[in-house]
């Protein structure tokens, strides 16, 4: 499954109603400005380095750089649109908005 989420942690549940449906091999794609939820030293943190340990995070980079995002956590993903059409292919989709 993957699972996008598009809003930031700090004005939404979505990124926590994420992770507690996470499974092993899911992975989260945080995309516009979900992006937040992958920035370092904040309340997010560890939860994203914890479910980075049995799944993937990623996050687009395009928006990342659209919202002067560079600080994000080790082991967050960066991809691009085409690895974001990649993952789409891959997997069932479940976007949390």
């Amino acid at each position: 499954m993957l699972h996008t989420v598009n809003h930031s942690p700090f004005r939404s549940e979505s990124l926590n109603t994420a992770l507690r449906y996470l499974l092993p091999g899911d992975v989260i794609l945080l995309i516009e400005d979900g992006v937040y939820g992958a920035l370092e030293n904040t309340s997010f943190s560890e939860k994203i380095v914890n479910a980075a340990k049995s799944n993937e995070i990623c996050v687009l980079e395009n928006d990342l750089q659209a919202r002067g995002v560079s600080n994000i956590i080790d082991g967050v993903k960066k991809v691009d649109y085409e690895g974001f059409v990649d993952l789409v292919e891959k997997h069932q989709v479940n976007s949390w908005l």
